[in-house]
């Protein structure tokens, strides 16, 4: 597909400069992996915050002028129980979500659609599997160069034909490598695989918007780690399926 100046409207899920969060999430792994780390944070902070507080309270409470006669207590039972049961809660807090997460982003969903992306020095192949190996095709995406771009175009993330997919469908992503290891990331998507030769791993995302979503190889495979960009451009079902009936190409 023949890349387009972005709309506003897209513009809204790439990073800004001085971002300091996550991008937009466009799935529904993105979604619970940001709102995985947002847990995280409160429980983090909580966690340093008693810290403190209780460091302050021994150093004011315990210093040399108050207690010159330091306490020889060796054992306070109910102390032993409160800082063995309150990480054990704090574990749990984490680990529940963190688990249904894991199986969320590794189980395999019912897919409408199976994609196959190989890694190459330094490009992207996607493969477009059918029950009749007649309308099976691929097709290799590359950067555009700098001194090609147009307007609206984002540096180092656009690519001549991007992975075309349709909305509100799910996904599998078939990911491997014919030469290094590389990695299939899209950071809106809240995905990302290593490529591996010799080997297939997959994962997945549905996307509920319209739009273009970027990421990048993000295994250092070689001198051009830097230059082969993912551009995953959701369309409506009618325009993916005749995109398909076209082969690739609108």
């Amino acid at each position: 597909m023949t890349a387009a100046p972005l709309p506003d409207s897209i513009q809204h899920f790439l990073a800004k400069p001085w971002q300091i969060s996550f991008q937009p999430a466009a799935s529904p792994v993105a979604d619970a992996i940001q709102n995985m780390h947002h847990l995280l944070l409160v429980v983090i902070a909580a966690v340093a915050c008693i810290v403190a507080l209780l460091l302050g309270y021994v150093i004011y409470r315990f210093r040399r002028k108050r207690n010159p006669i330091p306490s020889k207590t060796s054992h306070n039972i109910l102390l032993e129980i409160a800082w063995t049961v309150v990480p054990v809660v704090i574990l749990v807090i984490i680990g529940v979500p963190s688990v249904k997460l894991l199986f969320e982003l590794d189980v395999p969903q019912n897919a409408d659609i199976t994609i196959k992306a190989i890694g190459r020095q330094w490009y992207w192949t996607y493969e477009y599997p059918h029950d009749d190996p007649a309308k099976c095709f691929s097709y290799d995406s590359n950067i555009v160069e700098t001194k090609d771009l147009k307007h609206g175009q984002p540096r180092l993330l656009e690519v001549d034909k991007r992975l075309v997919v349709p909305v509100d469908a799910t996904v599998r992503i078939l990911v491997t490598s014919s030469d290094v290891l590389h990695s299939f990331a899209v950071p809106a998507l809240g995905i990302k695989r290593d490529c591996v030769p010799g080997r297939i791993n997959e994962t997945w995302f549905r996307i509920h918007e319209l739009g273009v979503y970027y990421g990048q190889c993000s295994e250092l495979c070689g001198i051009n780690h830097g230059f082969m960009p993912i551009a995953i451009h959701v369309v409506s079902k009618e325009q993916y399926d005749q995109w398909v009936k076209n082969q690739g190409s609108f």
